[in-house]
């Protein structure tokens, strides 16, 4: 087994069984690896101050999340720290988290050799990218530069539904039944397509999805 110094490791993520699962898996591979654990990005960022990293294990979907713009903010206070995205997102919304400056990328469906080996990558080789992630590369002619485009490459799969009920012109309560979930959590999933798509407004919506899938 591949042996790594010492590392200090942070797990962001607002879920304490991946957290607690991640570190666990983790130990058992680097028992001298250092674990602290953050919920909250406003959390990552305090930690980021009081403490030196080696990597950090991003969530995407955490309280206070920027999205991309959290990589930034990461550099800010610490530029040379490896970033791990940690997502159930898919492989094709990496490229812009990549292009904003994270190490790597990994679905957490994933086994759990997947996370072993994606640290172990990034501590030696400095960046991980999964077969899945490879093929959007190619297909997407992938450099620094590039950003992606689509919307629903922006958006998880919940997101997404969400997205074509809005489209459609379901309002919140509409949808909160077609789901059956929350009005709270439609209303919080709508705000992140917004965020994430940079628009203020359904027919706003409504024209960006035109523009590309019309």
């Amino acid at each position: 087994m591949l042996t790594i110094m010492k590392k200090n490791i942070m797990i962001a993520d607002d879920h304490y069984v991946v957290r607690m699962g991640t570190a666990i898996i983790l130990e058992g591979a680097h028992p001298d690896f250092c674990i602290d654990h953050a919920e909250s990005f406003h959390e990552v960022l305090e930690k980021l101050n009081e403490k030196n990293y080696d990597m950090l294990i991003l969530d995407l979907e955490m309280p206070g999340s920027t999205f991309e713009h959290m990589i930034k903010d990461i550099r800010k206070l610490q530029n040379d720290i490896s970033i791990l995205i940690f997502t159930s997102h898919k492989e094709s919304q990496a490229i812009s988290y990549l292009s904003a400056g994270a190490n790597g990328y990994l679905n957490k469906s994933c086994e759990d050799t997947k996370i072993i080996e994606a640290v172990n990558s990034i501590f030696t080789s400095g960046y991980y990218y999964p077969q899945a992630l490879l093929h959007e590369v190619i297909n997407n002619d992938f450099n620094p530069s590039n950003k992606m485009t689509r919307p629903l490459d922006m958006l998880s799969e919940r997101e997404a539904e969400i997205y074509h009920r809005l489209v459609e012109g379901n309002g919140i309560l509409e949808i909160s039944n077609i789901l059956n979930i929350h009005m709270s959590t439609v209303s919080t999933h709508k705000l992140r397509i917004f965020k994430k798509l940079n628009v203020h407004s359904i027919a706003e919506l409504v024209h960006l999805h035109n523009k590309y899938y019309s």
